[in-house]
């Protein structure tokens, strides 16, 4: 047999393992043909690439160059977009889990595009991998089925949606974190406080909206629904979503931003209008991620253990099949509040009227 063989399917009559030419020959076209659709090469007609992949696909087709039985020594960490210290921080936990096993780790980022996934799957299924740790993205049913037929460990790192049941999650208790952050600021005596609420398709920024609203309710403050603005977690939404607030009849005096690059955006948005964080407004951040500490001022904000969710998640792909320790359906890592100096009570006048 050759080494670009695979384990499963049956191509050409015979049982058993499958070949480049097994699929050229069903395909119709030649073995340097399919070579390079399996390699990723560009020079091949979307109508013939197509219906190579759903070969493909069909037969579970996986070069190996490994012997049966031997590790890949690869791990994939699979985001949709790479332009956040936030992916820095899970890169960090995943490599040193992954080194410190003597694997590597290919990190690959597909922007949420259908071209761009099936390209990463071509290539795993070419180069044969480990596991995937599959980071904020919605879980497409046909890339876990492709994954299953290659058997291939699979976690998500706080998954977009709802994933099948037998794929093991790992997140941040992220409606804890919105609670401790907007309780802090009642505490401090804010009732008018502002949030820039994350994209609603995710569901750690529903968590986090939901723990905003839990605080509010427990305190026995109405939610106003004007206080809330949305944002996509990024550093110019949060400056535009601090201006929409701060440009309200009777604005907040303080703000929970639920990630830490719209919190520095809200922060630069008060301060080109001449206000000072925290003394004409307090703001929270949401992910402790490690600049905020050295931002002016060090920002107050909800630590998520995000280099801890990228060892956990590295750790379970690894982990032995049947090793006895059976991976739960949904694990989150705890979160706490980071006190630092842009939270502070409200300005005196807002203090009397409230």
């Amino acid at each position: 047999m050759a080494a670009d063989e695979v384990g499963a399917g049956t191509a050409a009559g015979r049982p058993g393992r499958v070949t480049i030419t097994d699929i050229a020959r069903r395909a119709g076209v030649s073995v340097p043909t399919v070579s390079r659709v399996v390699n990723g090469r560009s020079d091949v007609s979307p109508r013939t690439r197509a219906r190579v992949e759903e070969l493909l696909r069909r037969h579970g087709y996986r070069k190996r160059a490994a012997a049966p039985g031997r590790r890949a020594a690869l791990i994939d960490l699979v985001f949709n977009d790479l332009d956040s210290p936030w992916a820095v921080e899970i890169i960090r936990g995943v490599e040193e889990v992954a080194h410190a096993a003597g694997v590597g780790t290919v990190v690959s980022a597909i922007h949420g595009r259908s071209g761009d996934a099936r390209q990463w799957m071509l290539n795993l299924r070419a180069r044969a991998s480990d596991g995937v740790v599959l980071v904020t993205s919605a879980l497409d049913p046909v890339l876990h089925q492709e994954l299953r037929v290659l058997g291939v460990p699979l976690v998500v790192v706080d998954p977009a949606g709802s994933p099948a049941l037998d794929v093991p999650t790992v997140g941040a208790a992220n409606r804890s974190g919105g609670l401790l952050a907007t309780e802090h600021l009642r505490a401090l005596g804010h009732r008018r406080i502002g949030l820039i609420a994350g994209p609603p398709r995710l569901l750690c920024s529903r968590a986090r909206h939901d723990g905003y609203r839990a605080a509010l309710d427990g305190a026995g403050v109405p939610v106003d629904e004007s206080l809330i603005v949305p944002g996509d977690f990024r550093h110019a939404s949060g400056f535009a979503a601090c201006d929409t607030l701060l440009d309200l009849p009777e604005p907040p005096t303080a703000v929970f931003a639920t990630s830490d690059q719209m919190a520095l955006g809200a922060i630069e948005a008060l301060r080109r209008r001449g206000l000072r964080v925290p003394q004409d407004m307090s703001v929270v951040g949401f992910d402790d991620l490690p600049e905020v500490r050295w931002s002016a001022p060090p920002l107050t904000t909800v630590r998520q253990p995000l280099a801890d969710m990228g060892r956990t998640a590295a750790r379970t792909v690894l982990r032995p099949a049947g090793d006895g320790h059976p991976d739960p359906a949904r694990l989150e890592l705890g979160t706490d509040l980071i006190l630092r100096s842009s939270t502070a009570p409200p300005p005196a006048a807002a203090a009397a009227s409230g």
